[in-house]
Order: C-alpha cells, then structure tokens, then sequence
C-alpha cells in the first residue's frame, strides 16, 4: 500500500520538485496550495500528467488551522515547507513572517498531535546560523538571526524542539543550505543573473559579490527531505542538508556568465539589492556529516551540472520572469 504524504508549501520550488520525487518513488502525495481566486495550483500547474495522478491538492492556507488539520487527517508523513523566505521582504513586513513561519509552524505541529501522524519533517534554513563563525557548519554552530527572516525560522525550529520535548512529536527537523534549480524565485540570485544573461542584458544587476554560499541542486535537496522522511530513529534531531563547497556570489556570477557563452558581461551591485550591513550573512558552508551517516544521503549533482540545467529552463521558461527587476 502506497504511503499518504501531504506536504505544505507544495506549490513552490522546493515543494514542486520534492511533490516529484516522492510521486517518482511510489507514495501518493495530498499537497497544500495557498489558496488563491485564479484557482491556481503555483508551480504544480507545470507537473507532468502522469506526477498529478497521485497528488491530491488541496487549497488552503498553513495560517488556518482548519486547512492544516485537513491536509494531515490520514497523512502517513507532513513535510512542512511552507513559508515566507524572501530576505528583503522581511525588513517590510515582518509581522507576516511570525504569522507564516511561526504560526504556520504551530499549526502543522498541533495538527500532527492531534492526528498521531507517524512522522514529521520540518524545513529550516542555514540563515539561522548567520555568518560562519566556524567552517564547516555543524548543526553544533550557534543560532544567531541577523534577518528578522531568519529570527522567525529560528522560533519556528524552537517550537517544533519543544513539541518533540513536550508532547513526543516525531520530529525531524532539516536545515538546507542555499538550493537552486529549475522554478526558482526571481528574486534568488542565480535566477535573477540567469534571467538577465538570457534577455542579452550586458549589465547585470546583482547585490553583494563577496559573500560565499554553499549551494545545492534543488533534486538533491528534495532527496534530502525523503531521507529525512523515511530514516528510523532521528525523531528530535536536527540536520543540515549541504554539498560542503563554497563560492562567492562574485565567482558563481563569472561561471554562470561563462557557462551561458557571455564572459563579456558586467556585474554591477545595486544599492537597492543590498542588505542593511549588519544582516548580511557574509559566509555558508555546510557540513552534512549527521544526515549523511544517519540516513545514507548523498548529492549527485555538481554546480556546474546544475546551474546547466537551470539555465537551460529558465532560458526556456523566461516569460515567466522580468529580468533585471529587482524582485522582493
């Protein structure tokens, strides 16, 4: 019998590839889509036919507990992606990060207690760590927020601890580091060089260039959360998800350049795409050992393999995005 997995945040870029990859291996997925008045299901609506056979979509909202307790009624597994994860937005409105990412967060927890749901995988990012103050980063790195982004993903980790401690919640808590592929956001910094390279712009605007990033293929980060799903004996734990290699976004900026037969292009930092320079995370880097050895996971997928494959998509798929438009 195939197992339920339902998954919040399934209409973004993680959540799209990760709905792929548990279809690809044998599970039925019930994906939460934010509900909207088009009736559009975000990046599910790209799925091939045959991946939209085993996936039950349900429109909703993590922020209401009803859409919550629907989509993990019978669930086998919750793997909790959805979230508000735009840096520079959270200078705006960080009201509505506590509201997705904490709250949203509670939601999904209470959910699973009433439930008794078997398992839960919570989604956390490597913006919690700040900058390096070790490499590489172990999950042992103190947690310091210097986003009001990254202060709500931290409470929400803190909570999903406390339930574990509290309530005996099986769960599982995964810290990717920086993932890109296919559908990414605009607003992330491979995209947004991609998209201008591809609309023949010989200027290209960037922000910083000096910080480094550990940066993964987004069908590896999804393979992570599988690992995370499906390993006995983890509950509680926390692990990142990361290749282990660094460069800086001024590096990976000339690789995408030369990679896309445009060496000759111009790179120049806006004022307008720069963080206030106390909240700039100035180094990543990852280091996987515990999820490696606790679950069997390895990427297979190098840089130069992806950021191909990215190029070639969104190459293909650019009048989805509006290159050089700086987007929060």
């Amino acid at each position: 019998m195939q197992n339920l997995v339902a998954v919040t945040g399934a209409d973004g870029f993680i959540g799209s590839h990760l709905v792929e990859h548990l279809v690809a291996r044998g599970h039925r997925v019930r994906a939460m889509a934010q509900y909207n008045s088009q009736g559009s299901w975000g990046w599910l609506d790209t799925l091939a036919p045959d991946v939209l056979t085993q996936v039950e979509v349900q429109l909703g909202d993590v922020r209401d507990p009803g859409s919550v307790g629907a989509l993990v009624d019978g669930a086998d597994a919750v793997l909790h992606l959805a979230a508000l994860i735009a840096i520079p937005y959270s200078y705006r409105a960080p009201r509505s990060y506590v509201d997705t990412n904490v709250t949203g967060t509670l939601n999904v927890l209470e959910a699973v207690k009433e439930h008794r749901t078997p398992r839960m995988v919570h989604t956390s990012t490597s913006e919690t760590y700040g900058t390096a103050r070790t490499v590489p980063i172990a999950e042992t790195h103190p947690i310091q927020t210097q986003s009001p982004y990254a202060a709500s993903k931290a409470a929400a980790d803190k909570l999903v601890e406390s339930y574990h401690a509290s309530f005996g919640l099986p769960v599982v808590t995964l810290r990717p580091f920086n993932t890109f592929g296919p559908r990414q956001s605009a607003r992330a910094f491979i995209p947004t060089v991609i998209s201008q390279i591809a609309a023949g712009m010989t200027e290209i605007k960037v922000g910083a260039l000096s910080p480094t990033r550990d940066f993964t293929y987004v069908r590896d980060t999804a393979s992570a959360f599988h690992a995370a799903m499906v390993a006995p004996g983890i509950e509680g734990e926390v692990f990142n998800a990361g290749v282990g290699g660094e460069i800086s976004m001024g590096d990976l900026a000339a690789t995408i350049a030369e990679a896309m037969g445009r060496p000759e292009v111009r790179f120049v930092s806006e004022a307008e795409r720069m963080r206030p320079d106390a909240s700039e995370v100035m180094r990543l880097v990852c280091d996987s050992t515990r999820l490696r050895e606790a679950t069997g996971w390895r990427p297979e997928h190098t840089l130069r393999d992806g950021l191909a494959e990215t190029a070639a998509w969104l190459t293909g798929n650019l009048d989805r995005y509006r290159p050089g438009v700086y987007a929060v």
